[in-house]
């Protein structure tokens, strides 16, 4: 079996990525505990998630190497999934506020 070399990211990219997902990790483990980062808890979360799922797609399922219509494949239905909920949560948050009278 033969290795193409440069159609796919190297041993110490991999070791790059795995230590910047521990750390991004280490970050959401410690803004939890903070108790001045209460206020923009969820949202500051949800980016680093997102951050931490975009490294693990792009290098890990080596999407960033393949050809850009399986990103948009893969990428598409993502973002409609994502603005479907964020509606859904937007949706929620006004009935509960109009049910509650705040």
């Amino acid at each position: 079996m033969s290795e193409q070399t440069g159609s796919h990211a190297s041993t110490a990219t991999y070791l790059r990525i795995a230590a910047i997902l521990v750390m991004i990790t280490l970050i959401e483990v410690g803004v939890f505990y903070v108790p001045t980062f209460q206020a923009v808890l969820v949202p500051l979360l949800l980016v680093l998630s997102a951050v931490k799922f975009a490294l693990v797609v792009m290098f890990y399922m080596h999407l960033k190497f393949d050809n850009r219509f399986f990103a948009f494949l893969f990428g598409g239905p993502l973002l409609l999934a994502l603005v479907v909920v964020v509606s859904l949560l937007l949706i929620f948050y006004g009935a509960v506020r109009l049910r509650t009278g705040t």
